[in-house]
């Protein structure tokens, strides 16, 4: 699958094999209009050991019928192209080991980069002939491994950072699978991402972080199912165990919650078996391998699911069914205050980086943050500003839809954002009769630290009094990371990719005295 800038645009498919002389790469593909191109055949063969042979291509591009030929023989490169009537040929003096290449558009020659890479250290360079265009060098910038989970298996993924040069450098990431096969290829300066169909797929997720007694779990939910993980302690502990919930932030996160390659749930989740917990976390409805629809959902809907996943806990012998607490991040808190007003069988909640105001002013309170550092006028902030509650009013109430754009209403109409708009902490807080910890770091910009101080109040002053806790953690942003700037553009730039040590401590801590585990 060929996408651009996260849009399909084309498909190709791909057959590499071995036969007598080495190895063949054969492929048909098409990209639409404005590319507009039908390829029939792409054939590249090889030697065993990867030194080139030849290249054919017919194709016809905007309509127009184009032939590519390219032999190989020592050193030299004979490339004939025919485009309608006429044909041009021309050499080029190659590496013997080079790789041959097609301009962007066509991408089964890299197949045989990708069976390259599977081997190369960093540093490695790789001669290429990008046909007929001349030649280009590929160096090996770095490389990690990557686990992705497919609706079939577990693949084992390489991914490797090249740079291509050529007269100008462009970056590029090439993902192969544990026989060297091309999975993925990206492009971000284009915008370009060419995936194999398997790990396109919708039911595909990058396992972020696993653990070896891992259990893969299907949660029954309200007429589908959730897929989640369920983490334990390592060794034979003894049982029944104390139990987490874990729910994400906003948007359409999978169980590990993965935002700029942190893996928020599933660090915490980590934590959390460590230190003696059995604990659940779940790809949310509509998303990667769990059924039901993501449209329209709302924050009760979410809700639902989590009293779902502590059903599921409850039918389990190693779960001790009277120490189940609800975990939530941001968006999530939300969900675990609404679970615990609604679930006697919850004993504790923990809120990380959630709001202490209405969804309608924490919206207002982003805007505000997000003009403050715009370079515009004080009336057109203030402007912005009024239109924002004009939104929200129309939303939470219904009226005055049609003073607005027919992309603001289907946003005003949304059951997602009008939930979230209603959203009440105060209210949510004052059903909840467990203890509460607030968690909360100082350079959250997207929450701000004075939610956390709302909370807290929020917590402390129920009738009768209940157990309630805050930590507040310097140096941490919205994604529980240590920050700089805590703000959004920052967070893909940080180095260290992973959840602030102080914040699971936090967690940990408090739910092993709250939950009396040893």
């Amino acid at each position: 699958m060929v996408f651009l800038r996260g849009t399909p645009v084309g498909v190709e498919q791909i057959a590499v094999s071995r036969t007598p002389e080495g190895w063949s790469i054969l492929s048909t593909g098409r990209v639409a209009p404005p590319v507009d191109l039908v390829a029939r055949k792409i054939e590249i063969r090889y030697t065993a050991d990867w030194k080139p042979i030849s290249l054919t291509i017919d194709m016809t591009l905007r309509g127009q019928f184009q032939r590519i030929i390219t032999t190989v023989e020592g050193t030299t490169a004979t490339t004939e192209v025919t485009a309608g009537t006429e044909t041009t040929r021309q050499t080029a003096s190659i590496a013997p080991n080079s790789l041959l290449i097609l301009p962007n558009s066509l991408y089964s020659p890299f197949e045989a980069l990708a069976a390259q890479l599977r081997t190369a250290p960093s540093g490695t360079s790789f001669s290429t002939y990008l046909i007929p265009l001349g030649l280009m060098q590929v160096t090996v910038e770095d490389s990690t491994t990557e686990q992705i989970q497919t609706a079939t298996r577990l693949i084992a993924a390489k991914r490797t950072h090249v740079k291509f040069i050529a007269g100008g450098v462009d970056d590029v990431n090439i993902w192969a699978d544990e026989n060297g096969r091309l999975l993925r290829l990206t492009v971000p300066a284009q915008g370009l991402d060419v995936a194999r169909t398997d790990i396109a797929s919708v039911s595909a997720r990058q396992v972020a972080i696993s653990r070896p007694n891992d259990e893969a779990v299907r949660i029954l939910a309200n007429g589908f199912s959730l897929a989640g993980t369920m983490s334990k302690p390592a060794g034979a502990a003894k049982g029944p165990l104390p139990a987490v919930v874990l729910a994400g932030d906003s948007g359409l996160t999978d169980r590990d919650e993965l935002v700029a390659g942190i893996p928020i749930l599933g660090q915490l989740a980590d934590s959390l078996a460590n230190a003696g917990f059995v604990v659940i976390r779940y790809d949310k409805r509509g998303v990667g391998q769990s059924g039901g629809r993501s449209e329209g959902v709302t924050l009760n809907d979410y809700a639902d699911d989590q009293r779902a996943a502590i059903k599921f806990l409850t039918s389990r012998k190693d779960v001790d069914a009277k120490r189940i607490a609800v975990v939530g991040h941001g968006e999530g808190g939300l969900v675990s205050l609404m679970t615990a007003g609604a679930e006697k069988r919850v004993a504790a909640v923990a809120l990380l980086a959630t709001q202490g105001v209405t969804g309608s002013d924490l919206v207002l309170q982003q805007q505000q943050h997000a003009l403050a550092k715009m370079n515009i006028s004080d009336a057109e902030k203030q402007a912005r500003v009024a239109m924002q509650k004009r939104i929200n009013d129309a939303a939470l109430s219904g009226k005055g839809l049609d003073q607005f754009t027919a992309d603001v209403r289907r946003q005003v109409e949304d059951p997602t954002f009008q939930s979230l708009l209603a959203a009440d902490p105060a209210k949510l807080m004052a059903r909840a009769r467990q203890p509460v910890l607030v968690v909360q770091g100082e350079l959250d910009a997207q929450v701000a630290p004075s939610n956390a101080d709302r909370l807290a109040t929020l917590a402390q002053t129920r009738k009768p009094p209940l157990p309630a806790a805050v930590v507040k953690v310097p140096g941490v942003n919205h994604l529980l990371a240590l920050a700089v700037t805590g703000e959004a553009d920052e967070y893909e730039k940080l180095p260290a990719k992973q959840i602030s040590p102080a914040v699971s401590s936090a967690v940990v801590d408090w739910l092993k005295k709250t939950l009396l585990v040893p």
